[in-house]
């Protein structure tokens, strides 16, 4: 009879008639007692003393999973998943600990930077700050910018999110609206680095 104590040893065992046992799948139950209790359940339900999938699906439905088949689906979609995030993801991070020295600790721009780099890289971090689908007359937008900012210049900043085409404006300048863009992946970095601006 198999007891949860040597299952581990019977899920990694080589089988050659069995394909699934040539795949190896991490295994993860949040708690250990649910599944002690899962897998006493399951096996004194069983008939007879359960196989090699068997098994394998015993242990997947003891961690919430239909059949062993949707625990390794699950598992696929995630790697793949991790490693669409870890491709987009690089984040050089010596560029963001210098970025992070145009602002102040309250988290509001202090200083406004010589590189256009580093420029973009603190117009992303107003943008961020602004809510998205939403308009503004100049005097908010005004308000709002002056906010993010102690250099005492929010025009400068004003002009330059819509130059740069962070903000879109009507022609007459009346209303103002934030311009969806795909911000890099260091935009992420630096915000959790810096406190939002009150």
């Amino acid at each position: 009879m198999a007891t949860p104590d040597n299952l581990p040893r019977e899920v990694l065992a080589r089988n050659e008639d069995c394909t699934v046992s040539r795949q190896r799948l991490p295994y993860h139950a949040p708690d250990i007692s649910a599944l002690a209790k899962s897998l006493a359940r399951q096996l004194d339900e069983s008939p007879e003393r359960p196989g090699h999938v068997e098994l394998l699906n015993l242990l997947a439905r003891a961690v919430g999973f239909r059949n062993y088949q949707a625990l390794r689906a699950s598992h696929q979609a995630q790697t793949r998943l991790a490693r669409e995030a870890e491709l987009e993801a690089v984040v050089d991070f010596r560029r963001v600990e210098q970025w992070r020295r145009y602002f102040d600790d309250a988290g509001c721009l202090q200083r406004w930077p010589k590189k256009h780099s580093h420029r973009e890289a603190c117009l992303w971090v107003l943008w961020s700050r602004l809510p998205a689908r939403q308009r503004w007359s100049e005097k908010e937008l005004n308000e709002r910018l002056r906010a993010q900012e102690c250099l005492g210049d929010h025009l400068l900043l004003r002009r330059a999110l819509v130059d740069g085409g962070w903000l879109t404006r009507t022609p007459d300048g009346g209303e103002y609206r934030r311009v969806e863009r795909r911000p890099p992946a260091e935009l992420g970095a630096l915000l959790s680095c810096l406190p939002a601006c009150a």
